[in-house]
């Protein structure tokens, strides 16, 4: 007769070389890679794919080489020329080297967050405001520079830094509005003084054309007088040229230097 307690510590067995073949495989991604510790010490880095461990003896921590986008929270910040604003950015970095990032820092998400945040207080506190909104590119990459200088021990690779948002006080923005609108208008009259001077420079060279060939000017008056004419006023004004009145006035001057006879 079959007896089925004879069967279980077999079946006992079984059950446990299951159990240790499943805590024993280990899957990881492309994306991540595996920092093993074997009795405390390190053993190195694993995957991706299919691999074993020793479990009891073995300790394996997850790291994931994906780029991190990591929000800056708004930061008070005093600039050179002592103007409070609150500054936000956004930085990008990711994982180059598992080993580091896990023995060498406790927690790299963490350590990036609190230096980025330092960081964006101490390079923003040495430039001006002006500096500051027109000069983002050059800011974002002096941020990233020191950034990745000091993240590099930790094998975290930081690629790029932007100053997301500026928060200015109403003072500021009216200031700066009242700057901007003062700016327009000197570009204004720099225009129009420059309209001027082009127009002058056009009306010397017409006078120059003008004078070489009289007959062009009376030209020029019959023009003038069909433009005024076209307007349908009620009076039409008729330009007498200078030569004519010029030539009855050496006339009248010639009958009276005349002898009488």
């Amino acid at each position: 007769m079959f007896d089925i307690f004879n069967y279980v510590p077999f079946m006992f067995l079984i059950v446990l070389l299951i159990m240790f073949v499943a805590s024993a495989v280990r899957i990881l991604p492309e994306y991540e890679r595996g920092v093993l510790f074997r009795l405390g010490r390190l053993a190195g880095a694993r995957g991706p794919g299919l691999f074993f461990i020793i479990p009891g003896i073995d300790k394996l921590v997850r790291v994931s080489l994906r780029t991190v986008a990591l929000d800056v929270p708004p930061q008070d910040v005093i600039t050179h020329d002592n103007v409070t604003v609150k500054v936000s950015a956004v930085i990008y970095f990711r994982v180059i080297e598992p080993q580091k990032a896990i023995v060498e820092v406790e927690n790299y998400l963490y350590a990036t967050s609190q230096l980025a945040q330092t960081t964006l207080r101490s390079v923003l506190g040495q430039v001006e405001l002006d500096e500051l909104l027109a000069n983002r590119e050059k800011i974002n990459k002096e941020l990233q520079e020191i950034l990745d200088r000091h993240t590099g021990p930790w094998g975290v690779k930081v690629t790029a830094v932007e100053v997301k948002n500026i928060d200015l006080p109403q003072e500021m923005l009216r200031a700066i509005a009242k700057q901007a609108e003062a700016e327009r208008e000197r570009r204004a009259k720099i225009i129009h003084a420059d309209g001027e001077f082009q127009a002058s420079e056009k009306l010397a060279q017409a006078a120059k054309v003008l004078a070489a060939e009289p007959t062009s000017l009376q030209l020029r008056y019959l023009q003038t007088l069909t433009e005024v004419a076209a307007e349908k006023n009620s009076t039409t004004i008729f330009p007498v040229p200078i030569d004519l009145i010029k030539m009855f006035m050496d006339r009248i001057g010639t009958d009276k230097d005349a002898p009488k006879s």
